[in-house]
This record gives C-alpha cells, sequence and structure tokens, in this order.
C-alpha cells in the first residue's frame, strides 16, 4: 500500500437534490426529494434538510411522504445532472489522467500518477483546490476524502459530508477504524452485519480480532479473506481509468401494470427512440438489440437478438425490439420495460432494406381519415412532470410545481434570480411550453473553456499548493 495519501475519493453533497436547490432559488434551504413520484416511485436522493425527517435514498415515495407531507418533491432531470456530471470530471481528469468514475457524482482519482501530490500536504491542497473549482465551475459543493486506498479514500468521503475535507495520515489507518462499526466495510451489508453481530462481532477492530480463520468459517473463503484484509486496511486495488462502454439502455416502470398489448408495443417503440437517442448522442452504433420485460408477478425476462452489423437507425432497433416482444408473454401485465444496445461499435453498417423503411414511414403525428377527409389527430393533454422546466412568452423561464384537473401551476424564477412568483395556467395554453435546464452558474454552459480554465487551476492548486489555501475551512484527521 502507499505511504502517502494521494487517492482521492471525490463525492457529490446530495448530487440531485442540490442541483435542484441551485436551480430552483425558491427551494434553497428547504426540503427537496427528487426521484419517481408515482405509487411505485422510489427516492433517488434528497437535500440534508430532507434527511431530518428521516428520509434517506430508495425510500419509498409513499413513506417519504408521510414523513416529510411538506417537502417538494421533483422528478429526475438527468440530462442536466449529466452535463453538470461531465463538468466535474473534466475539473478530476485535469488534475490525472487515472480517473474512475462510480457514478455521476463519485469518483476515484489518483493524484500520484501525474504528480498532482506526493504527500500529505500537497495531497490536501490538491483536494481543497479541486473543492474549490467545482464550486466556481458549478455552484455545487463536494466532499473529499484522501487516504492510501481506495477503501480508506472513500470512509474518509463519508466522514467529510457534507462541504468537507477529510485525511486520512498513513499509519494512523488501524486505529482509526478500530472503533468503528463492521458496516463501514464495503462488502458489509445488512445480512453480512446480522450475522457477524451473532458472532459477536460489532467493531473492525472485533472484526481484526477475530482472525482470519474465524472469518473464513464463518463467512466462507474469498468474502472471510477479503473482509479480514480490510480489517487491516489493506487494500491494495489501483484506480483504474473509465472503461469503454459496453452498453446503451433504458427502461421505464410503471405507476399502474399495463394490460394492453398494443400499448406495451408502442411504449417498447417510445424506448427503443430514446435508445437510438443515447447511443447517436455517444456517437456509438450496436449489433445486439436487447428487450427486457418484468411482469406483474416480478419475473423479469430479456430478449436479445444479433443483427448482421453495427445500427444507430431508429427504425431497425424499433423493428427487432418488437419481434423480441413477440416472443413474450404479457398476460397479466407489464410492470417495467427496457430496451438497450451493446456490441457497440464507432461507425454504422448502412442497412438498405431499413433505410427503404424508413423512407416510407408516416409522420410523427398521426392522422384519421373520414369520408375521404384527411386532418390532423386531435393532440394528446401535454404532461407537465414536477420541477422540469419551462417557458412562457410573457413570463419566461420557470419551472412547473404541479399539474392537474387540466391545469399546471409554474413558478417564475432562474438560477440567479430571487424566488420567483407563482402561476397557473391551463395544460394546453399555447403560450407555454417545455424549455431546457439553464446552467447553475452564468458562463457554465457545458465542459467548455471555462470549465478547462477552472479545472486548470485546480491542478495547479494541487501541484503548487497554494490556490487551494482559501476558502472553507477543511476538516483534517
Amino acid at each position: 500500500m502507499r505511504t502517502a495519501p494521494t487517492i482521492m475519493h471525490l463525492d457529490m453533497d446530495a448530487f440531485f437534490a442540490s442541483v435542484e436547490q441551485a436551480s430552483k432559488p425558491s427551494l434553497r434551504g428547504k426540503a427537496v426529494v427528487v426521484g419517481g413520484l408515482g405509487p411505485r416511485g422510489v427516492v433517488a436522493t434528497c437535500s440534508y434538510e430532507a434527511r431530518v425527517f428521516g428520509v434517506h435514498s430508495a425510500m419509498p415515495m409513499g413513506q417519504a411522504r408521510r414523513l416529510a407531507p411538506n417537502a417538494a418533491y421533483l422528478v429526475p432531470r438527468f440530462q442536466l445532472y449529466r452535463t453538470i456530471s461531465e463538468q466535474v470530471m473534466g475539473l478530476l481528469r485535469a488534475l490525472s489522467p487515472l480517473v474512475e468514475p462510480l457514478s455521476l457524482d463519485e469518483a476515484f482519482v489518483d493524484l500520484e500518477a501525474a504528480g498532482a501530490a506526493w504527500d500529505a500536504e500537497s495531497a490536501r491542497l490538491a483536494g481543497a483546490g479541486l473543492r474549490t473549482a467545482i464550486q466556481d465551475v458549478t455552484g455545487l459543493t463536494g466532499s473529499v476524502g484522501l487516504a492510501a486506498s481506495k477503501m480508506l479514500a472513500k470512509i474518509a468521503s463519508e466522514q467529510a459530508k457534507p462541504d468537507g475535507l477529510v485525511l486520512i495520515e498513513p499509519g494512523t489507518e488501524r486505529a482509526m477504524l478500530g472503533p468503528m462499526s463492521v458496516r463501514t466495510l464495503p462488502g458489509v451489508g445488512p445480512a453480512t452485519g446480522d450475522h457477524l453481530r451473532r458472532a459477536g462481532v460489532h467493531t473492525v477492530g472485533e472484526l481484526a480480532e477475530a482472525g482470519e480463520d474465524e472469518l473464513v468459517r464463518l463467512l466462507g473463503k474469498a468474502h472471510g479473506h477479503a473482509l479480514y484484509a480490510m480489517a487491516l486496511a489493506r487494500d491494495e486495488r489501483p484506480v483504474v481509468a473509465e472503461r469503454e462502454t459496453k452498453s446503451v439502455s433504458v427502461e421505464d416502470t410503471y405507476d399502474v401494470d399495463i394490460h394492453d398489448r398494443v400499448r406495451v408495443g408502442l411504449e417498447v417503440q417510445r424506448l427503443a427512440d430514446r435508445c437510438v437517442g443515447r447511443l447517436r448522442g455517444a456517437g456509438l452504433s450496436g449489433r445486439t438489440i436487447v428487450l427486457k420485460v418484468r411482469r406483474y408477478d416480478f419475473s423479469t425476462l430479456t430478449r436479445s437478438e444479433t443483427l448482421r452489423g453495427p445500427t444507430d437507425d431508429p427504425a431497425v432497433v424499433r423493428e427487432a425490439a418488437l419481434r423480441l416482444l413477440e416472443a413474450v408473454d404479457t398476460t397479466g401485465g407489464v410492470r417495467l420495460l427496457g430496451v438497450g444496445v451493446s456490441g457497440l461499435a464507432d461507425f454504422t453498417q448502412e442497412d438498405l432494406f431499413a433505410q427503404a423503411a424508413g423512407e416510407q414511414e408516416q409522420p410523427a403525428q398521426e392522422e384519421r381519415v373520414e369520408e375521404g377527409v384527411r386532418e390532423p389527430a386531435e393532440p394528446e393533454e401535454r404532461r407537465w412532470s414536477p420541477g422540469h422546466d419551462v417557458r412562457h412568452d410573457e413570463y419566461g423561464h420557470g419551472w412547473v410545481q404541479g399539474s392537474g384537473l387540466g391545469r399546471v401551476t409554474v413558478r417564475f424564477e432562474t438560477p440567479g434570480s430571487e424566488p420567483g412568483r407563482v402561476r397557473t395556467f391551463r395544460v394546453q395554453d399555447p403560450h407555454l411550453r417545455p424549455a431546457e435546464p439553464l446552467p447553475l452558474v452564468a458562463g457554465a454552459e457545458g465542459a467548455g473553456e471555462g470549465v478547462a480554465g477552472a479545472a486548470g487551476a485546480a491542478g495547479a492548486a494541487g501541484a503548487a499548493g497554494a490556490a487551494g489555501a482559501a476558502g472553507t475551512p477543511d476538516r483534517v484527521s
């Protein structure tokens, strides 16, 4: 293991909820819950103000509403979260070529790889400089852990939350881990924790004292060896740069089981189009189409079909997904559908048959024919999701607070404004339309020059040790 705390773990603080608070001035300092809002929805994340009431991620949304009835409940805006995540990851890559993303808001960084840090002081300054750069570019806060291993860096970032920095000096790891609960260690979930508790093992120190042989007897060879090594603060795993994307997929869980076979087919086509949108956005194509169906009884079926060559043609993906659906029995209802593409490539083999079929596709808006007269079908009623961005011709940019009974309530405000006023409109108001999210910080649209410049500043802070000295005091242990 290393002799200097040059592995960093960054974890953005309550990421989705913090983005929503930064985007919506009226929600700052208030309880915010982000997730699926239907009967089967779960909490994706929540603000620290909501956590005071006992709300936490992965909790059923119905339970969250009972605990915090006055919180703001919003659906996720993943496009905006990905944009901000790319900005943050750009800052990390400016520090080191070895960045291992774990999710949109979490990553390991090897500071030693590019000379960004070589001892405790340079690592601390790199971490402080990064936190400053993240706040400058995104307006958000992140917590940083620094240690000589990935396991310890992640534990340190948990101790640093929210908005802090914790550095674990090499040589102090055993003393720090000793009194901690065994649940602190990665791989110790509720079942393993209960098993160890029944054996009289509650802390990491007691885990180390139990000995390797006893842990192997209790937990099996692989798990027992791994936990004993972690209890002794041993972790030799390297930071691995992000791997190539192996698949692209989308899926939806439905509030009410879908029984209508025709609607199931329409949902599969819609998911196929969304999947192709992501595929093209990444500049990729793929050969294998995958359909996922979770039925009313929670049984999950996966079917796949491999094409002659890679494609990013929505017609081809739709047709393949529908062929796969034909082999699936949806009697009794469907609660989840997903469409994915794997076997990815960065080129497309033209499919002449699909191309010809695409040229004959009908317009997106359905038409009905009555007695030889062709006219547009009645437009479907718009759906306005709480938290999503809108723009009104007169009042400007705002976000949806709620909708129902043919009405939609909008609060008009922007990230840089004061808390805005609320107005109510008909859901079909021609002056109201969906809008793209605004940047949280002026001049920070996307991961462009401003991001690169701030990232460079963070890197310079780590190398030179000066730029990160100011700002929020760090907690170092």
